[in-house]
């Protein structure tokens, strides 16, 4: 409360009128201990070291294009993209099922269960990465003959890392569920993105090879450093506040909840990186280090999507839980508003200022504005129906996400396998935004079917559904 008291004082006084009343609104956010109060603490915080997240992911990238070259770079992230799906799809599901399980055990006081699932999970997913990296090792080594030469190194010290990349989602989890937003997100997307650039920069200074070895060891390094670090963190903070004891063990009911949520996200995983991994697969680094880059500037409009679905979740719920079907379709319309006009604009600017960001990883980049270009095309599509998957799960029909994710995904690949060889990066471009378009109509048939709305940002008002049934 000082805090918020002394920034008004400090604020000229037309400034303080103007901003006093958005000041006291937030107050109970940063002060409050209802749960109303924490979860929009959490929220906020989330939102501010993933933005914090993806500016330091953004300098990093192009630090490490300039020190490797377009195709040492490439070769990079190739590997590490390859390698943080690997590691996300090996937790099954069990990052989400902590979330789930561990909030439901605490109200009800029961520890030894909390002891129970917190540890299996780490036990679990690091059994499924290990033997995940060491089925990788095999097909490396029987394959080595069909893989380019220089991606055997760091593919192999990539899958050193995996049973670390998704030992650190479950801790990610753990700390979810326990309301500790910067336990759970500063090792992902801060500490270890820091790390990889100073352990490169380090191994440079003292003489090793500016190549995609070296920024792969690295990046094994600062996975070991980051999880060792979250994972002692984490536990000294549990022990804290359930003391070691007993243990219950309920995998197949954990197991049971994980598994269809592995589905979900690992669909959801591979619809965002199955464009770099097929165009690692069918062109050469360089041509991946310049789609790479591309995608990362588009990243920047992606951000006004993950701003109002991080906020709108809450509300859709709330409306949904009222059965009041036309202020559902108001606020739909109204969130899928918010992100389309934002992300046209941002998405301009962007666009215009293409060729200067795509500088600055290097000059041979700039030949991915085009890239660039349609990716938008694809990105706005989207924007058009807004989060409207958000409103799906918050009405109990993730399945139904599962499944049109899934179609999109089939579009993405398939188009990506006939457009690449013909088009290169380009190409690939064209069969993302189509993959996004497929899925934004997809989305609007389900969300049209589902609660009878039609949801498009672009239309005046929004439809008054003619039913009156149940949400």
């Amino acid at each position: 409360m000082a805090v918020f008291q002394t920034a008004e004082k400090m604020l000229p006084s037309g400034l303080r009128t103007a901003l006093s009343p958005y000041l006291r609104k937030l107050r109970p956010v940063f002060t409050g201990n209802d749960e109303k109060a924490v979860s929009q603490r959490m929220a906020l915080v989330a939102f501010a070291i993933r933005i914090a997240g993806a500016a330091l992911a953004f300098v990093s990238q192009i630090v490490l294009a300039r020190m490797m070259g377009r195709f040492e770079y490439g070769v990079f992230v190739f590997v590490w993209v390859l390698m943080i799906l690997f590691g996300n799809l090996a937790c099954l599901g069990f990052p989400t099922a902590i979330i789930r399980f561990l909030p439901q055990y605490d109200a009800s006081g029961n520890h030894d269960a909390i002891r129970g699932v917190t540890t299996t999970a780490r036990r679990f997913v690091l059994a499924v990465a290990g033997g995940l990296a060491l089925i990788g090792m095999a097909a490396l080594y029987a394959l080595s003959g069909m893989v380019e030469s220089y991606y055997v190194m760091p593919i192999f010290l990539g899958l050193i890392a995996v049973p670390m990349i998704a030992l650190g989602d479950v801790l990610d989890g753990t700390a979810r569920a326990n309301h500790w937003p910067v336990m759970a997100l500063s090792p992902t997307f801060l500490i270890r993105p820091t790390l990889i650039l100073l352990f490169m920069l380090a191994a440079i200074l003292f003489g090793a090879a500016h190549s995609a070895v070296t920024a792969m060891a690295a990046a094994l390094a600062a996975a070991f450093v980051t999880v060792l670090c979250q994972y002692l963190a984490v536990t000294f903070r549990l022990r804290r506040h359930y003391p070691n004891g007993l243990k219950t063990i309920e995998f197949n009911a954990w197991f049971a909840v994980a598994f269809p949520v592995f589905l979900a996200e690992g669909v959801g995983y591979l619809l965002t990186n199955s464009d770099v991994v097929v165009v690692g697969i069918f062109l050469d680094p360089t041509e991946v280090a310049v789609y790479f880059a591309a995608a990362k500037i588009m990243a920047l409009v992606h951000f006004v999507y993950f701003a109002v679905k991080a906020a709108i979740g809450p509300r859709f719920a709330a409306i949904i839980a009222e059965n009041d079907r036309e202020k559902l379709a108001a606020f739909a319309t109204e969130a899928a508003r918010w992100t389309f006009f934002p992300a046209l604009a941002v998405g301009l600017t962007v666009l215009a200022a293409g060729q200067f960001l795509l500088s600055l990883f290097g000059t041979a980049f700039t030949e991915g504005q085009v890239v660039i270009a349609i990716l938008l095309a694809g990105v706005l599509a989207k924007a058009l129906v807004g989060p409207a998957e958000v409103l799906l799960m918050m009405a109990d029909r993730q399945m139904l996400c599962v499944y049109l994710y899934a179609a999109a995904l089939v579009a993405n690949v398939g188009l990506n396998i006939v457009l690449i060889p013909h088009f290169g990066i380009e190409g690939a471009a064209i069969a993302v935004a189509s993959a996004m378009m497929i899925e934004a109509m997809l989305l609007h048939i389900a969300v049209r079917r589902a609660f009878g709305i039609i949801l498009f940002a672009l239309i005046r008002r929004p439809m008054t559904p003619a039913t009156n049934g149940a949400l």
